[in-house]
């Protein structure tokens, strides 16, 4: 019972810091969109709502957690439950390998870029990835064999879907996508390091005088780092429960749900908490947008105070700030 409502204590937490800094997010790319149409923060919009549908679908688990002495959730509610889970993350999983090949894209095709990655183009990627997170979700209430045959409040991952489930995710979802992102981080690698060879080629035969670098190269290094920090993020967050859970369905007699289901997926959960961070934070426009942001809020929260500092003083005091203020600039303006 103690453990369970640490656990509740846990999720209201971090449901509530996930759903208010991706909605944060959410918000300030929906403003950079409104200046500027651009397709990557398209794709970084679509990461801020997933998660913040993953804040939603856990703070559902909160109530079985706080109150496990109660009566139970039904499981066809739980399993609708996990499979919006499931759906949401990933949503999520996905939309940072559309990330990165967006930023891979850009720097294999830099000319062809905007006529590969259109905005239909980057619409219709968007809508198959929920078509697909939404079917690998549900999976488990189609196939019996991903259901668990016994079911015992509280509601969590492990009490309706059973470790074959996390079994097939790992085999058709989280190998091939790390697969994926580590082709990404060499094939980008290896454009730059081409572009470095030219660079000190040029610079050898005298070709650019007073240019060491050309324009694109820090985006490629900047592409380079964005995708590694998407490799480790993605892998420390979803290898230790993925790999845990492969290990539960190779040996029947371990018994290692509690771990799987109170640290492991906790970890896998908490990467929604992380992609605000990496994937928005980092952009410059984002940070800026953010700066604004800020002083708005603080322009209007000095307004309000002083507003109800000149109605608790009284009319007179304003009147004699005013004079003083014009009584200073006479004296200025008359030495």
């Amino acid at each position: 019972m103690e453990s369970s409502f640490s656990f509740g204590v846990i999720l209201v937490v971090l449901a509530s810091l996930i759903i208010a800094a991706n909605a944060l997010v959410a918000v300030v790319v929906l403003l950079l969109i409104h200046k500027n149409d651009g397709v990557s923060l398209c794709f970084t919009l679509n990461l801020a709502v997933a998660d913040t549908l993953i804040g939603v679908a856990i703070s559902g688990l909160i109530t079985d957690q706080l109150f496990s002495s109660s009566q139970p959730t039904p499981k066809t509610l739980c399993s609708l439950r996990m499979a919006f889970v499931t759906s949401s993350a990933t949503a999520s999983v996905l939309t940072v390998m559309l990330i990165a090949f967006d930023r891979y894209l850009a720097i294999k095709q830099p000319l062809r870029y905007f006529q590969l990655m259109s905005g239909l183009v980057a619409g219709a990627c968007i809508a198959g990835l929920w078509l697909l997170s939404y079917l690998i979700g549900f999976l488990p209430l189609g196939v019996p064999m991903f259901q668990q045959t016994t079911y015992q409040g509280p509601c969590s991952f492990f009490a309706v879907f059973h470790p074959h489930f996390v079994l097939t995710l790992s085999c058709i979802g989280f190998f091939p996508a790390l697969i994926l992102f580590v082709f990404f981080y060499c094939d980008m690698l290896k454009i730059a390091s081409m572009h470095s060879q030219q660079i000190r080629k040029m610079e050898h035969a005298g070709a650019v005088a007073g240019a060491y670098r050309p324009p694109q190269t820090p985006n490629v290094f900047k592409a380079i780092r964005t995708v590694s920090v998407l490799i480790g993020s993605f892998t420390l967050s979803w290898a230790p429960f993925l790999i845990t859970g492969i290990v539960q369905v190779a040996c029947r007699e371990c018994r290692l749900y509690s771990v799987l289901e109170q640290y492991l997926w906790l970890l896998g959960v908490g990467n929604s908490l992380l992609n605000p961070l990496i994937y928005a934070y980092w952009q410059k426009e984002v940070r800026q947008q953010l700066y604004y942001m800020a002083l708005l809020v603080k322009k209007g929260l000095t307004s309000f105070l002083l507003l109800l500092l000149a109605k608790n003083g009284g009319p007179e005091n304003p009147r004699e700030n005013s004079c003083h203020i014009i009584t200073i600039s006479h004296s200025e303006l008359n030495g």
